[in-house]
C-alpha cells in the first residue's frame, strides 16, 4: 500500500498537529494535575479508542508478545522517556522541548551503528555532528547556572531511540498494534503502582513545578482535570492512528521529514497561548537539528538502509 505519499504526508502533518495539541494541553494543566494520574487516564482512554477502531475495521486484536523481556524493557523506556518529556514542559517552551526531542534520529543512528552493527557512512556521521551542534545551540548551556531539567527532552530522545532499536528486533513477529497494546498495558500497570506509592501527595513538599507535577495528590481536582485528561487520551489515539496509517500507506522516506512540522505547530501554540517566542539562537539550533535529521532520512533512502526512517519519531 506504500504508494500514497500525498495522503501519507497529510496524515503525518495532521498527526503532528494533534501531538502539538496534546503537548499544549499538558503544559496548560500541569499545575492542576499529577503526572501519572494524567498518564493513567490518558492511557486507558487511548486504549479503549484504539480497540474500538480495530473492532470497527475488523482487525484481529493481539496482546501477546514473542519477546517478553525486550517488550518489558521497551515499555519501561517508552513510559519513563515520555514522562521526562512531559516534565520538561514545566520549564521549557513547547518549541524548545520538541526541538531537543528531535535529536532522536542522531541517537538512533549511533545506536544502530553500535548495537545493530549497521553501516553508517561519513555523511550520516556529519549529519549527526551538525544535529548535536544544533542541540547545543538550543540548550545554550551556562554551566555555572545550568538547569539540568532542560536535558529531559534529550533523555526522552535517548529512551525513545533505544526503544525503537528494540522494536526493530521485535517487529518481525509483533505487529505495530500489538506493540502499542503492550505499551498501554505496561503504562497502566506502572501508573497504578505509582498511585499506591505517591498518589496521596505525601511527597509533594518542594516548591518546584516539576516536582509538584510528579508528586501532587491524585484525583484532587477531577472536576477541572478529567475533561482535559480524556481529551489527552483522544489526541494520543488520534495522533497514533494518523501517524502509523501514514507510515503504512506511504513511503517512510517520503513522510518522515514532515514530522518536523510539529516544530511549527508547537511554536505557534507556544506563542499564542503561553506567549513563548523562540529567540534567533533557538531558531538557528532548530534549523541545524532539522537539517541534520532530514539529511539522515535522505541518506537512508539513497542507501536503502532504513534505520531512522522506518518508524515514526513521535
Amino acid at each position: 500500500m506504500r504508494n500514497k505519499n500525498a495522503q501519507g504526508i497529510l496524515l503525518i502533518v495532521l498527526g503532528m498537529f494533534i501531538f502539538a495539541i496534546q503537548d499544549t494541553l499538558v503544559k496548560y494543566i500541569y499545575n492542576s494535575i499529577a503526572l501519572y494520574e494524567m498518564y493513567l487516564i490518558r492511557t486507558l482512554t487511548s486504549f479503549l479508542i484504539v480497540i474500538i477502531y480495530l473492532k470497527i475495521i475488523k482487525k484481529t486484536i493481539i496482546f501477546k508478545t514473542h519477546y517478553p523481556f525486550l517488550t518489558l524493557v521497551r515499555v519501561i523506556l517508552f513510559f519513563f522517556g515520555f514522562s521526562s518529556f512531559y516534565i520538561s514542559l514545566t520549564i521549557l517552551p513547547l518549541a524548545t522541548a520538541n526541538a531537543l526531542f528531535f535529536c532522536s534520529p542522531f541517537i538512533t543512528t549511533i545506536l544502530a551503528r553500535f548495537v545493530l552493527k549497521d553501516e553508517v557512512g561519513i555523511q550520516r556521521w556529519l549529519a549527526v555532528f551538525i544535529g548535536f551542534i544544533g542541540v547545543y545551540i538550543v540548550l545554550d548551556p551556562d554551566f555555572s547556572n545550568f538547569d539540568y531539567l532542560s536535558l529531559l527532552p534529550v533523555l526522552c530522545a535517548f529512551c525513545y531511540s533505544l526503544s525503537m532499536i528494540i522494536i526493530k528486533k521485535t517487529s518481525d513477529k509483533d505487529n505495530v498494534y500489538a506493540q502499542m497494546f503492550q505499551f498501554y498495558i505496561g503504562a497502566t500497570i506502572i501508573s497504578i503502582i505509582f498511585y499506591f506509592f505517591i498518589g496521596s501527595g505525601q511527597y509533594n513538599t518542594i516548591e518546584n513545578p516539576a516536582h509538584q507535577f510528579i508528586f501532587r495528590e491524585w484525583f484532587s481536582n477531577l472536576k477541572f482535570s478529567m475533561p482535559y485528561m480524556l481529551i489527552l487520551g483522544v489526541t494520543a489515539a488520534g495522533a497514533f492512528l494518523s501517524v502509523f496509517t501514514a507510515y503504512r500507506i506511504a513511503s517512510p522516506a517520503a513522510v518522515s521529514p514532515f514530522e518536523y512540522s510539529i516544530l511549527l505547530w508547537a511554536s505557534l501554540s507556544g506563542w499564542y497561548i503561553f506567549d513563548e517566542m523562540p529567540n534567533m539562537q533557538t531558531f538557528i539550533g532548530m534549523f541545524l537539528i532539522v537539517c541534520g535529521g532530514v539529511y539522515i532520512f535522505i541518506r537512508e533512502n539513497i542507501k536503502e538502509q532504513p534505520i531512522v526512517t522506518e518508524k515514526p519519531l513521535r
